[in-house]
Parts: structure tokens; C-alpha cells; sequence
């Protein structure tokens, strides 16, 4: 008995309707742009062969040789296609490192993002690719995100066959850290934010919404806070006398409080507290996920400390937030204390104009090629990832045209696989016509 969820049922039933309308679509196409359509078909088994093989090879990020050795398999592939490659090591920031491919042309130009590394370390029993069926496949990182590697590769090699790749002017990032980004960040992501200098347009590959309907273009910061407060150690006896005060664990719930109360009905603004502890005696290690106290039901406490998350949409309510957030903190209850430090990590990338001239498109793209509309993503259902470092610094993104699946960063992890070559033409024909100037930044 069949008992895939809806969703499930529903993107099957969109990948059976592209294929049907594909067919039908060819005559809205001009001749070098079916000759990319008929590349991508011609290749599509190699597509599919090489995904295989590099889902296959374990590459959690701190699986330091692993990384390396899936990134030594797309440089050979892009060296083949006449990209010069080099490997960025990854020693400052305590990671493998980073794979950028580089193809200078007279054209405007195009970055295209990926990663190579995924969540699942040697350590965990999912290791290898298993074919479900004709359509589906499972895997360690097969749509989070080889699968999307793998679609970039071929809508650039789509492109060569058609001889239109000589002209085109594009740089490609794979990051060898998105699941887990080494540190500093700065140090991190310098590379991908030295790539985007120039660029016209980025393509970030992430399986985004999981739905071949959709796009994303704008994505929410990915940050984190830590509060601490103090008080006047007391016998219980005495709180709230004004020689001993409220306690640092009052002092923590007023603050948690008010921001509940001033901020949570904000929109796309989320701040969850994850670790709280209190008492005499408070010890947090520095993940800011573990930590002790100590303490008795009858003294005051002398500290708390809570860590916890912070999501914006955009520059602007990314500061509005932190600063509402500061001054509420400023203001204490009788004999205590307290302070907020923010860790930015990953920043938010705005829904801009230019990001919507890019899904336009990508949509048009879409129903030029007989694969129906595609829309923007919900900004609250599209997590953090690495296309965010290059917001403001390039005027048109999109990210989330990836391979379509389900379950990612679990063992379940899905690929639906009848959209490698959809996907893959969508891709290409974005790059072709940002290249022939379809569309202004």
C-alpha cells in the first residue's frame, strides 16, 4: 500500500506533468536553446552516474579527506570543460577547505554557488546510494546538495556542447563547510565573498523547498544570542527586600518576557531561546548547548545564563531587532544585572528587486521549456545557507533550483530523480539568457 505523504504524491505528479508538457514546449525555444535541451538529455545518464558516485564518497564536513576527495572529482570535471580550478585551503578556518572554478569570458558574470560537504559524518550508517526505484533514490547529501552540484555541472557542460560556453563569464563556489562553517567566518566565506566582485547574477544549487514549483530569493539570518544575568546571593528569605533585590533568575524571565511581548509578533522575526540555567553556580561550554548549575530552593540566584537563536529577513530588522533587544536587557530589576552578545553568523538576504527580476526569469525559463510557473519560496519555510554572504553584494539572486527530494539531513534523505534533466535545462537556460542580457540587474 502506498503511504507517501501529499506532498510527496504532489511533486511526483509535477515531475510527470514537465515531462509531458516538455514535449510540447520545444517551438518557444530558439535553435542554440534546443540545442541545450537535446545536451542535457544526451548527458543525462553521465548526470546521473556521477551523482552516484560522489553520493557515495562520505563527505560530513569534518571528514576533512572526504571533502577533498569529492571535490577533486568536480574539478577534474570542470578542468575538462576548460574552467581554471584551484582548491582554497581551509587551515585558517579549521575546515577542508573550498573548490572555485573560474571561466572568463566577455559576458556579464554569473556565480554559481554549491557545497560539497553534508551532515552525515563517517560515524553515521548512512553511507551509501540506494536506488528505490526508476525515479527515487537515497542518500547521504543526494539533494543537500551533490544533487544540485551535479545539475550545475551539467547545464554548464549543456552549454559547452552548444558552443555557447566560450563566451560565458562565470565562477563557480563550492564550499567545503556549509553544514557546519568553520571559523571565523570571515575567514570562511572570504572566498565565496571575494567570487561574487562583479557578478551579475548568483545561482545558489541548495534543494531549497524540496518543490520544482518553487524558487527562493530571500532567505532568513541565522544568528545567535547569549544572555547573562546576575544577582545579590541571598537567603530566599530576604528577595525583593531592596538590600537583596529580585535574582538573576527574575532578571532573566523579565527579559525573556519582554521580548516576547515587544517582538514576537513581528513578521519573519524569530528569537527562540534554546539553553537556559540558573542558580549559585552557572557553567555553559562554549557551543552554547550544554552547560550545569548549582543551586538551593532557598538562596538567591546569583546567575543565569540562556542562549538562543535570532532570524531576520533583512539588514534593516536584523539591527531593529538587536537593538530593541539591548535595550530591553538595559533596563534592570532592583540589584541585578545583565548583558547580550550577539554572534551575526549567517546574515539574511533580502526578497530585492533585482532577486524578483531573477525568479522572473527562471520562471519564464521554466514555462518556455513546458515545466509550468515557478514561484517564491516563504522566506519562513527557507533556512540559512551560503547564497546569504553575497546579498548586497550582487544585484540579482536565486537560490533553491536544486535537485527536488525529500527528508534532507536525515536518513530518509530522497531524490526524486526525474528532475535531474528539468532542473538541469532550467539552469542552463537562466545562464544563456543572462549572458545574451534577457534581463537587467
Amino acid at each position: 500500500m502506498n503511504t507517501l505523504p501529499n506532498r510527496l504524491l504532489a511533486i511526483a505528479a509535477a515531475a510527470s506533468l514537465l515531462a509531458a508538457s516538455a514535449l510540447s514546449a520545444q517551438s518557444t525555444l530558439g535553435p542554440t536553446e534546443r540545442a541545450v535541451t537535446r545536451a542535457v538529455d544526451a548527458h543525462n545518464t553521465e548526470a546521473l552516474t556521477l551523482l552516484e558516485r560522489i553520493v557515495n564518497i562520505n563527505s560530513g564536513t569534518m571528514n576533512f579527506a572526504g571533502v577533498r576527495k569529492v571535490g577533486d572529482v568536480l574539478r577534474a570535471e570542470f578542468d575538462a570543460l576548460g574552467f581554471k580550478t584551484q582548491w582554497v585551503e581551509g587551515a585558517s578556518f579549521r575546515r577542508a577547505g573550498h573548490l572555485v572554478a573560474e571561466h572568463p569570458g566577455p559576458g556579464p558574470k554569473i556565480l554559481l554557488i554549491g557545497h560539497l560537504d553534508t551532515v552525515f559524518e563517517p560515524s553515521s550508517p548512512f553511507q551509501k546510494f540506494e536506488r528505490l526505484d526508476d525515479s527515487t533514490a537515497r542518500g547521504p547529501g543526494v539533494i543537500d546538495m551533490k544533487g544540485g552540484d551535479v545539475i550545475m555541472l551539467y547545464a554548464l557542460r549543456a552549454l559547452k556542447d552548444a558552443g555557447t560556453l566560450d563566451r560565458m563569464n562565470v565562477t563557480v563556489v563550492f564550499d567545503g563547510d556549509e553544514e557546519d562553517s568553520g571559523i571565523p567566518t570571515e575567514a570562511a566565506r572570504k572566498a565565496l565573498v571575494d567570487a561574487a566582485s562583479g557578478a551579475r547574477a548568483a545561482l545558489g544549487f541548495e534543494d531549497g523547498a524540496a518543490d520544482p514549483k518553487t524558487a527562493v530569493i530571500s532567505r532568513r539570518s541565522a544568528g545567535s544570542w547569549t544572555l547573562r544575568t546576575t544577582g545579590q546571593p541571598a537567603h530566599s528569605g530576604q528577595i525583593f527586600k531592596p538590600e537583596v533585590g529580585a535574582g538573576a533568575v527574575y532578571e532573566a524571565s523579565r527579559i525573556l518576557h519582554e521580548f516576547y511581548t515587544t517582538l514576537s509578533k513581528e513578521q519573519y522575526l524569530t528569537f527562540n531561546p534554546g539553553l537556559a540555567i540558573g542558580g549559585t553556580l552557572v557553567k555553559v561550554d562554549t557551543t552554547g548547548t550544554e552547560g550545569s548549575a548549582a543551586g538551593k530552593r532557598n538562596v538567591v540566584a546569583e546567575h543565569m545564563e540562556v542562549t538562543g537563536d535570532l532570524r531576520t529577513l533583512s539588514p534593516e530588522q536584523h539591527a531593529k531587532a538587536k537593538k530593541t533587544m539591548q535595550q530591553i536587557v538595559a533596563r534592570h530589576l532592583p540589584k541585578t544585572n545583565g548583558t547580550i552578545e550577539f554572534d551575526d553568523g549567517y546574515p539574511p538576504m533580502a526578497p530585492t528587486p533585482g532577486n524578483k527580476r531573477l525568479l522572473a526569469l527562471y520562471d519564464q525559463a521554466s514555462r518556455d521549456l513546458g515545466f509550468g510557473s515557478v514561484v517564491a519560496v516563504d522566506p519562513s519555510r527557507a533556512g540559512a545557507a551560503d547564497v546569504s554572504f553575497v546579498a548586497g553584494k550582487v544585484p540579482m539572486i536565486i537560490d533553491g533550483i536544486g535537485l527536488s527530494g525529500h527528508d534532507d539531513h536525515t536518513e530518509k534523505e530522497t531524490a526524486d530523480l526525474r528532475m535531474l534533466a528539468p532542473l538541469t535545462k532550467r539552469a542552463a537556460l537562466v545562464m544563456l539568457r543572462l549572458t545574451q542580457g534577457s534581463v537587467k540587474p
